[in-house]
């Protein structure tokens, strides 16, 4: 992907994300069903980074559930880790520190270790670009312990009539089927009058494979979960062989 492309569609992200982000965190507050299973491999005590941690509802869910947690929640969008901050005082055994940064960039390489779950979710689909996508699960896996786990999700919006409404077409900012890569897509979003667009790619199984073979990890679970159909997102629990 040409690099001027791949920073504009980042560019629109992080643009919505912060227009957006009251109106768009208060529709998130709850939690995923998937998140149901996936929580079987979180240690009662760990240390866990969430990579894209918006609103930091995921921090939430963990303090509802396990003994104790050392959290730290990275993402881009100032505006959502303002949200997160603010509510970080209702966790009661969760250790919680919320940081702004830019997870297309290499500022948190290699500062993490040791982690015994990273997640990513509904992160990756906002990556362009395969390569920025193998940089970052690479980086993520470099974050765990020997037996820690990276858990991704993933939407599948192309699958899913009311999520395919969605889709605009990419004249709307200026660009073309040309300039982006296969199963790369823009999304507008709709809220009291106003509109905003994102760009997510849809992964499937095969490419999360490819992924996670690129970081030397493996596949050990994968399903579907998440929206009112049951299959709005494709998890991926990934771990080293």
């Amino acid at each position: 992907m040409n690099e001027i492309v791949r920073q504009q569609l980042l560019e629109i992200n992080h643009d919505f994300y912060n227009d957006f982000a009251g109106a768009f965190a208060a529709t998130r507050y709850g939690a995923q069903p998937g998140w149901d299973r996936i929580i079987p491999h979180f240690p009662d005590r760990c240390q866990v980074l969430d990579l894209g941690c918006g609103n930091g509802r995921f921090a939430h869910f963990l303090d509802e559930r396990l003994q104790q947690v050392d959290y730290v929640g990275l993402d881009g969008s100032e505006k959502l880790v303002e949200i997160a901050r603010k509510r970080s005082g209702e966790l009661a055994r969760t250790r919680a520190a919320f940081r702004v940064v830019d997870l297309n960039g290499s500022a948190w390489h290699g500062a993490y270790n040791d982690c015994d779950v990273v997640v990513a979710l509904a992160v990756l689909h906002h990556i362009p670009g395969f390569a920025a996508r193998s940089t970052f699960v690479c980086a993520a896996a470099r974050c765990l312990a020997p037996t820690g786990v990276l858990i991704l999700s993933n939407w599948r919006f192309a699958q899913n009539r009311r999520m395919r409404r969605k889709i605009a077409p990419w004249e709307a900012v200026g660009l073309t089927d040309d300039d982006v890569e296969p199963g790369d897509y823009l999304l507008d979003w709709k809220k009291d009058g106003s509109v905003g667009y994102r760009y997510a790619h849809q992964l499937d199984e095969v490419e999360v494979i490819e992924l996670a073979q690129e970081a030397g990890l493996t596949i050990s679970e994968q399903f579907h979960a998440d929206g009112r159909e049951g299959d709005l997102s494709l998890y991926s629990v990934l771990r080293y062989p």
